[in-house]
């Protein structure tokens, strides 16, 4: 949430409402948003008994995970107004991330990584950050017209809200489709203290398709438009801080940083485009790096690779327990050098996941090198008797 600018020394441009709205939708445009959007800031009491519903019974079914933080201020979730009483619209930014080719071509390439198409260029807190505070400091400087500005910083429902702005629609893989973008897209958010014209909701346009559930390949999807955190593999490789059950760990295949499949066989992606914002394109399949190369990173090195990037933010221990787990599923015993450094690794958190690789990769050696480690964290020492 952004602090109030100071007041400028001219005097404010006068504007009806409806050219207001327009001057604004110019400005984001041209500072890069690919779609802006107004829905007003505030919820029908069936509309928000619903998504207070929904919320709840996620929480209830223990689906969040290790992410309680969304269990949290839930009030604030479902209603922008008791987030920020003043708040009278709601300005929707949509900023398109789509890859040029085809993003799942790497799985095909079990030596190397797949990190999803979002986190494969600079973090896109940042680049979203600054255009929204640009775009902010347009409306202030011009109209001086108080806001606040969001970017998946604050507890603000962004998908059912960018709905409401007709960007797109929760699709059964509860992320958003867009009619025009697929299933790339970026979203921020400007709460304004002024009442504008709003646009229309967009409708639901899944129809009969299932292509996202039926592609998981954990099976996160319990139902349509319901997402079981716990088996997702976005969730497991980026906000799950332990080592992930050992069923799961084959299906993660190359996966080590997120997970695209059910965004990228969405049938509305023949509408997309590739990424017009230079700073988020992601690579082809055949520039991924190799899992060799990965496992090589100490905290510095990781830190230097992936400064600016989603990526720093899990942290070098986890990233490495990720690409443990798909150097075990690799298939080939070229990763083996990697693994046994990764077998000496100070975190034991890659340590164990190092002796998981490792019985995937030659089971004959497990009893050998397990009578040969000396191991003083119960949780590693856990792994090499599962590994027998």
């Amino acid at each position: 949430m952004s602090r109030k600018p100071p007041v400028p020394k001219r005097p404010p441009k006068k504007a009806s409402p409806a050219e207001l709205r327009d001057a604004i939708r110019a400005a984001a445009l041209k500072l890069g948003f690919d779609a802006v959007g107004f829905a007003a800031a505030r919820l029908d009491p069936a509309a928000r008994a619903e998504r207070l519903g929904r919320l709840a019974q996620f929480v209830e079914d223990g689906w969040q995970g290790d992410m309680s933080w969304l269990g949290e201020r839930s009030a604030e979730r479902a209603d922008p107004q008791t987030l920020w009483p003043e708040a009278k619209t709601v300005v929707s930014l949509a900023l398109n991330y789509g890859p040029a080719g085809d993003p799942l071509g790497v799985l095909d390439h079990t030596d190397r990584a797949a990190i999803s198409v979002y986190a494969q260029g600079r973090d896109y807190h940042e680049v979203m950050k600054t255009k929204l505070k640009a775009l902010g400091r347009f409306i202030w400087d011009t109209y001086r017209h108080e806001l606040k500005v969001f970017v998946d910083t604050a507890p603000l429902m962004e998908k059912p809200t960018a709905q409401a702005a007709g960007h797109g629609w929760l699709g059964k893989h509860t992320n958003l489709v867009s009619r025009r973008f697929g299933s790339w897209l970026f979203l921020g958010e400007l709460l304004l203290s002024i009442e504008l014209p709003t646009d229309k909701a967009e409708t639901d346009h899944c129809g009969e398709c299932h292509a996202c559930l039926n592609v998981c390949p954990t099976n996160a999807f319990p139902a349509p438009y319901r997402l079981d955190a716990r088996r997702c593999i976005s969730y497991l490789t980026i906000e799950h801080e332990g080592a992930i059950e050992r069923e799961l760990r084959p299906l993660l295949g190359n996966r080590i940083y997120g997970c695209d499949d059910c965004l990228a066989v969405c049938p509305w992606n023949k509408f997309a485009q590739a990424a017009r914002e230079t700073a988020l394109a992601p690579r082809p399949a055949t520039d991924a790096p190799a899992l060799a190369d990965l496992a090589t990173l100490d905290d510095r090195a990781f830190r230097r690779r992936f400064a600016g990037t989603a990526i720093k933010r899990i942290g070098r221990d986890r990233f490495l327990r990720n690409v443990a787990y798909a150097l075990g599923n690799s298939g080939t015993p070229a990763s083996l050098p990697a693994v046994e450094r990764l077998l000496a690794d100070p975190s034991p958190l890659v340590r164990g996941a190092a002796v998981w690789a490792l019985g995937r990769l030659a089971p004959e050696q497990v009893e050998r090198r397990r009578r040969a480690a000396t191991e003083t964290d119960a949780g590693v020492r856990a792994e090499w008797q599962a590994g027998l």
